[in-house]
């Protein structure tokens, strides 16, 4: 019984959550990403949530594609606005990420604010 106790101790230990950039509802993107965007003037804010299952741990990996798809819906819905956007600075994306180790989900949040080309 004392070592199923310290098992389960030390299961839980290995489990870590994301932070939260927004109460927003999110919306369902692909399998692995659910996105919110909230306007602003100039520009647009984008928030991910992205998860998946691995057995090896890698939360750099998911990082990397957390990243990435915050920039696709971030290009995606400028392009529906008819708008152009500037490049998304990667140092300035919040991000953080986090693991289940009892089902072996690594999840990441981000958000990244999004501004509008300005005429030339």
């Amino acid at each position: 019984m004392r070592v199923l106790t310290v098992l389960i101790m030390a299961m839980l230990a290995g489990c870590a959550t994301t932070a939260t950039y927004t109460d927003a509802e999110m919306v369902q993107y692909d399998k692995h990403t659910h996105y919110s965007i909230a306007e602003s003037p100039g520009g647009f804010t984008v928030d991910i949530y992205y998860s998946r299952y691995q057995f090896i741990p890698e939360s750099g990996v998911v990082a990397e594609a957390c990243l990435r798809q915050a920039k696709a819906i971030a290009w995606e819905h400028a392009e529906t606005l008819g708008q152009g956007i500037e490049p998304v600075n990667d140092q300035r994306v919040k991000l953080s990420t986090g693991r289940n180790g009892l089902s072996g989900i690594t999840s990441c949040s981000a958000s990244a604010v999004v501004n509008f080309k300005s005429g030339v």
